[in-house]
């Protein structure tokens, strides 16, 4: 009942009441414990989140979730989104934590695209993407394919858009062995119990990399140890959660 009525309030009054919360867990967790390495704040712990809840998994002040961490340090470490030439990016179900550092590197050439999601530059079904071949330089979708029913055209279309020696991050919750889907398995609650939420069409497992590569792309597989140290793990908070991280090129 409270969320409903905190839903009805201006835009205005929600960011004040946000604002306010934000101070008050700021000084509940005060120490030097975790360090967020999006937003470079430090805490004496990340606070809980999900169901069932997770420690370490929410900076408290940009929102920076497990799997946001690792990718900023993969995104730093790792490629050249940073240190060259502003590259045209595709941000597609922007995160919060992001959104204001991609476009304030990128400028005009950061596009963010949903298909619900108000608040974006484009509606946009990745199924059927409204750009040329080899539009873009980078790609970044994270946890959206699978929501996607025909994930296969999706990854296609990503690999149609993406330029010669051009790179995507495209991620997606890994909690099986091998991907299990089914079409017929429509009722909210039946998903829920076989998918792990509601809104799930599959649930994948480590073959997800395979069904890339049938895309087209070139894949490189990274877990946090292969990019972090034992210390940085424990100072950022970077858990089980974060999942891997799946590096795809256009060959």
């Amino acid at each position: 009942m409270l969320k409903k009525i905190v839903n009805l309030l201006p835009e205005w009054v929600k960011e004040g009441l946000r604002q306010v919360k934000k101070f008050i867990l700021s000084i509940l967790f005060y120490g030097r414990g975790r360090r967020c390495p999006v937003c470079g704040h430090e805490y004496s712990k990340f606070r809980k989140a999900g169901v069932p809840p997770r420690e370490d998994a929410v900076c408290i002040n940009c929102g920076a979730m497990e799997r946001n961490r690792f990718a900023w340090i993969y995104i730093n470490k790792k490629t050249n989104l940073f240190s060259e030439s502003p590259k045209r990016m595709l941000h597609v179900a922007p995160e919060k934590c992001f959104e204001s550092r991609f476009r304030k590197y990128l400028g005009d050439n950061y596009i963010t695209a949903d298909l619900l999601d108000p608040r974006v530059m484009l509606k946009m079904d990745i199924t059927d993407i409204q750009y040329q071949d080899e539009y873009f330089d980078v790609i970044y979708c994270s946890h959206v394919l699978e929501h996607v029913p025909d994930d296969r055209k999706a990854m296609r279309e990503f690999y149609r858009v993406l330029k010669q020696n051009g790179w995507a991050i495209l991620l997606v919750p890994v909690d099986a062995e091998k991907t299990f889907e089914d079409p017929t398995i429509v009722d909210p609650s039946e998903r829920l119990r076989i998918f792990g939420q509601s809104d799930h069409v599959r649930i994948y497992g480590h073959d997800f990399a395979d069904r890339l590569r049938e895309a087209g792309f070139k894949v490189n597989v990274s877990s946090v140890p292969d990019i972090c140290g034992k210390d940085d793990i424990v100072l950022m908070g970077l858990t089980p959660a974060c999942g891997e991280i799946y590096y795809c090129t256009k060959v």
